[in-house]
């Protein structure tokens, strides 16, 4: 799974004009599902999203996790995270998982990182078209990918 996270003040996601989910300060994250991906990765980002320590302690350095700031996370599918550009311009999505092994895995991820923070956590609508909207808070954004730790 490949991840992008941006610390927010606030983020919201509607479908066809209607919101269904938003946040207040949080992470907003847009997950990509590959091929590959296995319960390993779902458990691996379920404990590491909540533990991320992006937010602002009283010394303004980033020490504290969602735990600490009672924030939330909007979870949304995004399979463009998998898009690769090596060959031209137009991308391959080639390493993206079939959309109903990727749904499958995201209801998964989504109830693991409920039992996470014991807290429901809004999501977009999977194969939906969604307009997403952040107020970035920083702005502080991050990549992970459960296949490259170290990316």
């Amino acid at each position: 799974m490949r991840v992008v996270i941006q610390r927010v003040s606030e983020a919201s996601v509607a479908v066809e004009g209607q919101i269904v989910g938003a946040i207040g300060p949080g992470l907003l994250v847009f997950v990509g599902v590959e091929a590959a991906d296995t319960d390993e990765d779902i458990q691996w980002l379920a404990n590491k999203l909540p533990a991320l320590r992006v937010f602002e302690d009283a010394d303004e350095r980033m020490n504290l996790s969602l735990a600490d700031t009672g924030g939330q996370i909007l979870l949304i599918s995004q399979f463009t995270l998998f898009g690769s550009l090596r060959k031209g311009t137009r991308p391959s999505f080639n390493r993206a998982a079939p959309p109903e092994q990727a749904k499958d895995l995201l209801t998964r991820l989504h109830e693991a990182l409920e039992t996470a923070l014991s807290k429901p956590v809004p999501q977009g609508i999977f194969g939906a078209m969604m307009d997403v909207r952040a107020a970035n808070d920083g702005p502080v954004t991050l990549i992970i990918d459960t296949k490259q730790k170290d990316f």
